[in-house]
């Protein structure tokens, strides 16, 4: 006979008794909690690392600010150096991810100042929602490990400017090419510093600024390439 819904509940209740029965249940309700806390806490040092940058931040700072006493900071994390890595890794990991989405094929196949559009929006908007990322990659005293890594992400970046303009230019000479790649890259950041210490309006007009900036400086090297 085939089993009712009322079979299928019963089925369902009995599964729920027997895992808090042998304690399954209990682990990943702990599991979950000490995942909200970790949260908690680097949510927390984001805001004290952007405020007074790594250098002077201290875990009773990031305690506080987390609304938990340090006793229990140090259930998770033992030391400043330990969150500022987790809190880098993560970042470093949504990073790359950004900029694999800013890099898609598709955006530079765009008209010049659609594909500029299309590139730097969510490179903007990535270190505008996450200010900590600025503080930690380009503060001083951060562990060595968020040097290595923000280094070998730069080095990336700059190969995929290289490899957009290429794309939208790919007559340019190679040893040029290298040249204009490191030039966008140093206007973005000069750029972002700006934008970042800005907000509202005033940060939307630094965005066009960028824009503005880049599309004169970039337009007669693609469309010389382009007509040819």
């Amino acid at each position: 006979m085939p089993r009712t819904s009322r079979d299928k509940t019963t089925e369902i209740q009995t599964a729920g008794e027997t895992a808090e029965a042998d304690g399954t249940t209990a682990p990943r309700r702990r599991q979950a909690r000490g995942e909200r806390r970790i949260a908690q806490l680097l949510a927390a040092a984001a805001g004290v690392f952007c405020r007074t940058g790594y250098a002077a931040a201290s875990t009773n700072a990031i305690a506080r600010e987390a609304g938990v006493s340090p006793g229990t900071l140090y259930q998770f994390f033992p030391n400043k150096e330990a969150i500022a890595i987790e809190l880098g890794g993560r970042l470093l990991l949504h990073a790359r991810e950004t900029h694999g989405q800013a890099f898609l094929p598709q955006n530079l196949g765009l008209p010049l100042p659609e594909a500029l559009d299309a590139v730097l929006d969510p490179l903007i908007a990535f270190n505008c929602e996450n200010p900590a990322f600025w503080a930690l990659m380009h503060g001083s005293g951060v562990p060595g490990g968020i040097d290595k890594e923000h280094e070998e992400l730069h080095t990336n970046m700059t190969a995929q400017v290289r490899s957009a303009l290429h794309s939208l230019a790919p007559e340019v000479p190679p040893a040029e090419l290298d040249h204009i790649a490191n030039m966008v890259l140093g206007i973005f950041k000069a750029s972002l510093d700006l934008i970042l210490a800005h907000e509202g309006a005033q940060r939307d007009a630094y965005v066009a600024e960028l824009k503005t900036v880049l599309l004169r400086y970039l337009e007669p090297i693609v469309t010389t390439t382009r007509s040819r």
